[in-house]
């Protein structure tokens, strides 16, 4: 951790809370926004997804209905379909909507470009409308990217998310850089890269997705309180409490210790060897050397590293 050049930080769960919000219910032609919620909240009432808990959350707020959903498909990567009430709806992202009809994206990188995730509701033959999800970014993230940059230690995010999305989010945090749109195995090569260049880099994760980057790592740091069990056992450092700005100490903590042990090492070299050319010379007696050479040593040395924990 000491000679740390680069530090390396996933970003749903890791920068920001990993709870989505409800931010934009947008509505087409004649649909209205209860419409789009009630026919987001009975596909998603079918579906595992992490958005699928945030929609349901809303709609409950607002006493929406579930519907019946009959021929329930999960597409992996692009979203739901379903049959309500004789007619197929679906919910996703761009591409799943692709595969059928062209359409303006314009709404979808307005949405990305404030840092929000967009997805879309429609049926086979046209769109009906979005709804917007934004994850907040922690209170303590901006401040300790500002605290590694004293550090001189460079920041770097990677994502999965839309790249509007991971722009937004590394400008608000003062990211030195980042990559959108990345899979697991695009993470564990730009991870690799970075261990080309730099020779000591450090990743921080929480997710399933960023196991194999933290194990690539010459350290890796997951978030122990909201991580999955396969990136804390990748990792080498778990942090158990949900707090990012933990990473500054440990890189104090690793500066200190080894300035501790270089002291420690350095004075039982010179202290040993003085009273080793001492003793041959006969300035000082056995029990002279046997306790300040070494149980005086000893005990000094362990006293100087008791200072680590301060």
């Amino acid at each position: 951790m000491q000679n740390t050049r680069i530090m390396v930080f996933d970003k749903t769960g890791t920068l920001t809370l990993g709870k989505m919000e409800v931010t934009d219910i947008i509505p087409l032609k004649s649909h209205t926004p209860e419409e789009l919620l009630e026919i987001a909240a009975s596909l998603e009432s079918k579906s595992k997804h992490p958005l699928a808990e945030t929609v349901l959350q809303y709609s409950e707020i607002r006493n929406v209905e579930i519907k019946n959903v009959s021929d329930f498909k999960s597409i992996p990567g692009k979203g739901l379909q379903g049959k309500i009430a004789d007619e197929t709806f679906y919910i996703g992202i761009s591409s799943l909507f692709e595969e059928n009809f062209e359409y303006s994206d314009d709404t979808i990188k307005k949405l990305e470009n404030q840092g929000k995730t967009a997805v879309i509701i429609g049926t086979k033959d046209y769109i009906m409308g979005f709804i917007g999800f934004m994850d907040k970014i922690k209170d303590q993230t901006t401040h300790t990217i500002e605290e590694l940059k004293k550090r001189k230690i460079e920041t770097m995010m990677l994502t999965g998310d839309n790249e509007g999305t991971a722009r937004s989010v590394a400008s608000a945090i003062g990211m030195d850089d980042y990559y959108a749109n990345l899979l697991p195995e695009d993470k564990v090569k730009i991870i690799d890269d970075l261990v080309d260049k730099y020779k000591h880099v450090v990743m921080v994760g929480d997710g399933i997705n960023d196991a194999p980057a933290l194990a690539r790592s010459n350290v890796g740091i997951a978030m122990a309180a909201a991580g999955s069990d396969m990136a804390i056992e990748s990792a080498d450092v778990s942090l158990m409490q949900d707090d990012i700005s933990k990473v500054n100490y440990l890189v104090d903590l690793s500066k200190k210790t080894m300035g501790v042990v270089k002291q420690n090492v350095t004075a039982s070299i010179i202290i040993k060897g003085s009273f080793a050319i001492l003793a041959v010379f006969g300035f000082i007696t056995l029990w002279m050397g046997v306790a300040i050479g070494d149980m005086g040593l000893s005990l000094a040395v362990i006293l100087n590293a008791l200072r680590i924990g301060k």
